[in-house]
């Protein structure tokens, strides 16, 4: 199962690299009314303390609050970018980006499955 939630971590974690290549900041509610520098330079810097928050947190155990949470939003997630496609903004508007997004959603998905069918004991 481990190998499932890091599939599903790296794959966000690679969506989050074509996010800035997309301008993801000119969509989101909360950065998409900043200037375009700053909007981008907030985009980029929070995903430091995400990025450590999800590591630290999600490097427990199977079914720690963590891992079962970003399994939940990466399913979430696939409705997102649903919902914001239309948006003037968005430019997650090729294959690769969908599958990136679409992947997450799959491997969460995937995760929070096997965590429910086979769980752990403590």
């Amino acid at each position: 199962m481990d190998l499932l939630y890091y599939a599903m971590v790296g794959a966000f974690f690679t969506h989050e690299l074509d996010a800035v290549k997309r301008h993801e900041w000119r969509v989101l509610p909360v950065t998409s009314f900043l200037p375009e520098r700053i909007g981008e330079q907030v985009f980029i810097w929070l995903h430091v303390p995400l990025f450590t928050l999800l590591l630290w947190g999600g490097d427990d155990e199977v079914a720690s609050a963590t891992r079962l949470g970003l399994s939940a939003f990466a399913i979430v997630h696939v409705g997102l970018h649903i919902l914001f496609r239309r948006h003037p903004a968005y430019e997650f508007n090729n294959f690769s980006s969908w599958a990136l997004i679409v992947l997450t959603g799959i491997l969460g998905a995937a995760y929070l499955a096997a965590v429910h069918i086979a769980p752990v004991s403590t």
